[in-house]
């Protein structure tokens, strides 16, 4: 499954390394805040709500910041705007460990949100426009595999400082952490280049103009729309699930902060698998087949996760199939939107496609948080996810295939 890899010049695995470490470092700075909700709700009084709000704002201004990202790499650069998003959020995340109230994490959380939206809409495109057409679905999904890597290093900080340290000082230190992915700046300057295509086409542009609204314009208004449900849809599947997880299994499952760490990280090391299986699978049974397949199991997992009357062992091993399905949904998505947009507008389009999924979706831990104070936390989390992924279902129904599809600067 990863002979592809050796396959490629040096320029590419660099910049898939680079990608994928920024994804992972991303993934360790946004899901931290989602293993110290519980310490915070009683260390501050918070409401799941008021917790949940945090997460949306955090996710509105990711929104906001990928697309801005998105729009100022078609103009100055991928690997450029990539540096810029990697430290934005990396500070930001540090300063969070020194908040002392819900309001002033509240800020330091959205600012972060800005850097952590911009990091994916560059890096996906970077990689997606320097990967050659065979590979690119298997290289674009393996960066995306790198969200479970920093999740699961998350998880185990998370683990290791709660045993080591009191509550009072293991949040903070997990936030402080964040400060270290800032290295990664060093080896993008030092290893990764623009690609060829995005060159030629910025060239092109200056002399023939263009403008990144035309996203919205005739020509690609449907696909616009339609992709933008689509990642929507999985944006909301996705947080309803994972953002809310570690809250379900200590207050409705009662489990420790032990065994917390432990079914989380079954359900991480699902969605590493998944991320590479579907990234292998985009480029073999094509883009839009992958989805199908991802998004029906992915809802039907969620609900036998939280609804069917499991024992604490079944739980752990349904785990697996739960990270696999509901990670994998993405694995294709940055391959089939640096396809299906033209070179002069690729940047600004994806930027604005996955992160308008993202902003709206931010909505998604503030919508559960207050849905489980009437229905239950395990209710709230089945309803939303089942409903996102049949959005998928039907959104990709109307979209084409574009596997192996060889992209040129001037479309």
């Amino acid at each position: 499954m990863f002979d592809w890899f050796t396959e490629l010049r040096s320029e590419e695995r660099h910049t898939i390394l680079a990608a994928f470490g920024g994804w992972a470092v991303d993934a360790f700075d946004f899901m931290v805040y989602t293993f110290v909700i519980p310490t915070l709700i009683v260390a501050w009084g918070m409401s799941r709500g008021e917790a949940g709000f945090i997460g949306t704002v955090t996710l509105i201004l990711s929104a906001v910041g990928g697309w801005l990202a998105g729009i100022l790499s078609d103009r100055y650069g991928r690997v450029r705007m990539l540096q810029v998003s990697i430290g934005w959020f990396a500070l930001f995340t540090f300063l969070c460990g020194f908040t002392t109230s819900p309001d002033q994490l509240l800020v330091t959380r959205a600012l972060q949100g800005l850097g952590f939206g911009g990091e994916w809409a560059v890096g996906s495109v970077l990689v997606g426009e320097m990967v050659r057409a065979q590979h690119r679905g298997k290289a674009v999904g393996t960066v995306q595999s790198g969200w479970a890597i920093g999740w699961g290093v998350a998880a185990l900080a998370f683990t290791v400082l709660f045993m080591i340290l009191p509550e009072d000082w293991a949040w903070r230190a997990l936030f402080w952490m964040g400060l270290l992915p800032a290295l990664l700046i060093f080896y993008v300057r030092r290893n990764v280049k623009e690609p060829e295509v995005f060159l030629k086409t910025r060239s092109h542009v200056q002399e023939r103009g263009g403008h990144f609204l035309e996203i919205f314009g005739p020509q690609l208004l449907r696909t616009t729309v339609l992709s933008s449900l689509m990642t929507l849809g999985m944006m909301i599947g996705y947080y309803a699930v994972t953002f809310w997880l570690p809250t379900y299994l200590k207050t409705v499952r009662h489990l420790s902060v032990l065994n917390t760490g432990v079914y989380t990280t079954v359900i991480i090391v699902g969605s590493f698998v998944g991320f590479v299986t579907a990234a292998y699978l985009a480029d073999r049974i094509g883009r839009r087949n992958t989805f199908f397949l991802f998004a029906v199991c992915s809802s039907v997992i969620a609900v036998a996760y939280t609804q069917l009357p499991l024992d604490d062992a079944m739980m752990l091993v349904l785990g697996f199939p739960l990270g696999f399905f509901i990670s994998g949904n993405f694995s294709g998505v940055g391959a089939y939107l640096t396809e299906l947009l033209p070179s002069r507008v690729r940047g600004s389009g994806q930027g604005f496609i996955y992160n308008v999924g993202r902003g709206l979706s931010a909505f998604t831990p503030f919508l559960v948080g207050r849905l489980s104070e009437t229905i239950g936390l395990g209710q709230a989390i089945a309803v939303v996810a089942g409903t996102a992924f049949g959005t998928v279902i039907l959104m990709v129904a109307l979209l084409p295939e574009t596997r192996g599809k060889e992209l040129a600067a001037y479309d």
